[in-house]
């Protein structure tokens, strides 16, 4: 398994935890949760798909 892969579910997973602490505290509901969500998937497989090349 590539390591670049296994250090961006790493970051993901940190994201995740520390994006369920900001949305407690600014009380996102469940659309505004999942289109960060969405935005952060996007954004780090651009950034995975540069590092391929």
């Amino acid at each position: 398994m590539d390591s670049g892969l296994i250090l961006l579910v790493f970051l993901a997973f940190l994201f995740a935890w520390g994006l369920n602490r900001v949305r407690r505290m600014f009380r996102l509901g469940p659309i505004g949760y999942a289109g960060v969500m969405i935005v952060f998937i996007i954004a780090a497989l651009l950034v995975w798909g540069q590092t391929m090349r």
